[in-house]
């Protein structure tokens, strides 16, 4: 059975978006993922769109995908706490296959270097991540 995926994209910083969702397609394709986009705000609206894609049961799996940037205030913390923590929320309450792949950087340069699938890749990273946890539950159902 083909693996239905969304992947749900902060494009606050578009350049950083467009390359982990590159990474993140170049593995789902490989696997022959059927895959939706869908782009919110900012980092912290990904949990909140996750939870009603769930509400669906359309999609197998789950890749948030984002960038939050240090900056002067403690609005980075806050960000950066909440998101990862709905996702894991979700991921544990729900029993979703979550990727996570909101990036939480001190500066672009990071964000640029860890988004790049040309070097550390890391949207191929967090579909990797979703996939494995999909195949870890559907072995679980199986029992």
């Amino acid at each position: 059975m083909t693996a239905r995926v969304l992947i749900v994209t902060s494009r606050y910083y578009e350049e950083i978006a467009l390359n982990l969702e590159a990474g993140a397609m170049k593995v789902l394709e490989d696997a022959g993922a059927e895959v939706t986009l869908r782009e919110v705000e900012g980092a912290f609206e990904i949990p909140a769109a996750i939870a009603m894609a769930a509400d669906t049961d359309v999609f197998d799996a789950y890749i948030a995908l984002g960038c939050v940037i240090r900056g002067e205030t403690t609005h980075y913390d806050y960000v950066c706490g909440e998101s990862a923590r709905g996702l894991m929320d979700l991921s544990v309450q729900r029993r979703l296959a979550i990727g996570y792949g909101i990036l939480t950087v001190e500066n672009k340069d990071q964000a640029i270097v860890r988004a790049d699938p040309a070097q550390k890749n890391k949207g191929a990273d967090v579909a990797n991540a979703a996939l494995g946890m999909l195949a870890f539950r559907k072995e679980m159902l199986r029992g």
